[in-house]
């Protein structure tokens, strides 16, 4: 088989794995366009040369396994993905772009695997994970229903706590209970600490509104409830 045959392969594998990443470039994730695009790319590339790179030494006493290659591939794409999940505390993220390299690369296989299909289904199924999902998530009575509780300390008389019930109010949250200890012989650096015990409602995982109430000046601590931490 001619090189020129398969190039469409390459093609096909670099537009699917370019609508993923396009996707996360969109929600301005760690790994966006380029990133999805190379681990697809790729992904066809050794697909490719594992099945019709070798031919030129095949005979009686030599075989190939491309199966090989591919089982390489989903333990190296790991690394990848590893690099991309970080813990903040009680907060993980890069979980699900990391699960998108991961998919992408499987998209990458397929089209290189002369999988055309299962490529382009892998891909709307992609899609309806990351757009059809959230939508589902939100309806559900279970999460829309549930009390969420944050514990925020910050240094006090820097206005934290006002922009941290803004940054709720933006996200969707409401706060149904707030408690305020101020801790006098809590310092740091010089600053009082105030502990802040909020009840918040809301259709949206906590664990996006406990990252960005990190982010705000002045916040030194931000915990989730036992019951949050562990998924329940």
């Amino acid at each position: 088989m001619h090189e020129y045959d398969v190039l469409w392969r390459l093609v096909l594998a670099l537009a699917l794995s370019s609508l993923i990443g396009l996707e996360r470039e969109l929600r301005q994730k760690s790994a966006g366009l380029r990133t999805h695009s190379l681990v697809g790319l790729g992904s066809a590339a050794f697909m490719l040369v594992s099945t019709y790179g070798f031919a030129d030494v095949l005979g009686h006493h030599v075989t190939l396994d491309p199966s090989r290659v591919a089982a390489q591939i989903v333990s190296g794409i790991g690394f990848i993905g590893g690099g991309i999940i970080f813990v903040r505390r009680d907060v993980v993220r890069g979980l699900t772009t990391a699960a998108a390299v991961w998919v992408t690369a499987a998209v990458g296989m397929a089209c290189g695997g002369d999988l055309p299909l299962i490529a382009l289904v892998t891909t709307a199924m992609y899609f309806l994970v990351a757009y059809g999902y959230p939508v589902l998530f939100r309806r559900l009575p279970i999460v829309a229903n549930a009390p969420s509780e944050v514990r925020l300390v910050y240094h006090d008389g820097r206005g934290t706590l006002r922009r941290a019930l803004e940054e709720c109010g933006r996200l969707g949250f409401s706060v149904s209970d707030l408690t305020i200890r101020n801790e006098d012989g809590r310092r740091n650096g010089g600053r009082r600490l105030v502990e802040v015990d909020l009840e918040l409602w809301g259709k949206r995982p906590i664990a996006e509104l406990a990252a960005d109430l990190e982010q705000i000046e002045g916040v030194v601590d931000v915990d989730l409830s036992d019951r949050q931490q562990v998924g329940v």
